[in-house]
């Protein structure tokens, strides 16, 4: 019987971030398993490799009866066709009969709920890779005012940046048209950073993580109100 209280979340094999960033926010009781998919470099072919490993993860995963599983790789979803974050999201649910969280998704997800309809985002990844995300939202029918991105395709460079960069990128972004900012990519280091740009902007900021981590709370039933880390985890 799954136990709401135990949370499953796939990792691609080069992230160093993500664990440490849900560990930091998830409430005590509840426990974090995680299972890898192979990709060190953030390319088109790498990613696509990636994502066939994510259903045999996903199955380990469910063995542990967690009450939900996180895919937690948002380009690996965003740099494929409009609407894949379903498709994926379908798949492993059906492999696993446990409710499964999709990162891109998540995004989505907390974009409209907080009303993000006009977006600002920052990117670590290459120009390529950001453009490609950049089309999936506008797909999914946000308006794109601007962004910034570092162009890194090694993954495992991008979770030993210090957040001040992700800071700094943010700083960079033009936010007068925004209705908020996106911190994108579960492995750029930033949940520290999230709530002093929120209130430096006066803008609504989330991450890949914080959307995923909202989304979490919420498919598990909890109801904590969790600040710090901007609005989306305390409202």
């Amino acid at each position: 019987m799954a136990d709401k209280n135990r949370v499953g979340l796939i990792v691609p094999s080069s992230n160093i971030n993500m664990e440490d960033e849900f560990r930091m926010v998830l409430p005590k009781e509840i426990k974090l398993h995680s299972d890898r998919m192979r990709m060190r470099r953030v390319t088109p072919s790498e990613l696509k490799s990636m994502d066939k490993e994510a259903l045999n993860a996903a199955v380990r995963l469910s063995d542990a009866d967690v009450g939900a599983i996180v895919y937690g790789c948002t380009i690996a979803i965003t740099s494929r066709k409009q609407g894949y974050h379903e498709i994926v999201r379908k798949r492993l649910e059906h492999a696993t009969h446990t409710k499964v969280i999709i990162s891109a998704a998540a995004v989505l997800d907390a974009m409209r709920y907080m009303n993000m309809r006009k977006i600002a985002v920052a990117t670590p990844y290459t120009k390529a890779v950001t453009e490609a995300e950049i089309d999936y939202f506008k797909k999914a029918g946000f308006e794109v005012v601007d962004y910034k991105y570092l162009g890194i395709a090694d993954n495992l460079k991008v979770g030993n940046l210090p957040e001040e960069i992700a800071y700094k990128l943010a700083k960079k972004l033009d936010i007068s048209e925004a209705d908020g900012i996106l911190v994108s990519c579960a492995e750029l280091p930033s949940i520290n950073i999230l709530d002093r740009l929120e209130k430096e902007s006066k803008k609504t900021v989330i991450s890949t993580n914080t959307a995923s981590l909202w989304k979490v709370l919420k498919t598990i039933g909890s109801k904590k109100k969790i600040n710090g880390f901007g609005k989306i985890l305390s409202r």
